[in-house]
Order: C-alpha cells, then structure tokens, then sequence
C-alpha cells in the first residue's frame, strides 16, 4: 500500500498554495489599520534571553570517550555541562591557576 503524504490537499484545502494573483494583493504590515498593527507590536519571538548563555567551544576527547558519552543518548552534552559544573561547585575539580581565565563576550 503507498504512504499516504502527511499533507494531503483533498484534507487540508483551509491553506491553499499561493497564487501569482494572490501575492500581487499582499501588502505589507505597515499598511495595517493602526490598532490591528498595535497588537503585534510587542510581541516577543523565540526563546527568552539566558542570563547564563551557554558558549560554544571546541574540545578534543579521545575517541572511546566521546563514544561512550555519545553511547549515553540524546542530551549527553548537557549531562557532561551539569557534571562538571556540580564537581568545580563541590570543589572536586581543582585548577593550577589562582582564578579561571575571563573570556571575553561578543
């Protein structure tokens, strides 16, 4: 039996594919009615901001211990952040350094 598409128009006729007409009506937001425009105004997009952002950075482990990490599953990488983060604050990881080195921000 083929598959059936998961987007089948016959089902989903309430969001047809634009025309070339139907893109020659469109017109920008900006030409909304003023309070029909008011009320996206301050809508907010996406995640909030971190106050503790992650920082990507480039580390080289030796291959069997990146495959067992991998091995682990899915959000391996967050575990491996909170492990080590949970060992400096107990005072399990010692630095030869007197103070981390500061990074700078973007």
């Amino acid at each position: 039996m083929p598959r059936k598409p998961k987007f089948d128009p016959a089902i989903h006729d309430d969001n047809p594919a634009w025309t070339a007409e139907d893109f020659a009506k469109a017109r920008p937001a900006s030409e909304l009615p003023a309070d029909v425009l008011a009320q996206f105004r301050n809508t907010k997009v996406g995640r909030p901001r971190s106050d503790n952002p992650k920082v990507p950075v480039k580390l080289r482990l030796d291959g069997v211990v990146l495959d067992a990490l991998r091995a682990t599953g899915p959000g391996w990488q967050t575990r491996i952040n909170d492990l080590l983060k949970s060992r400096i604050s107990r005072g399990k990881v010692k630095f030869d350094t007197p103070e981390p080195v500061k990074r700078k921000r973007a």
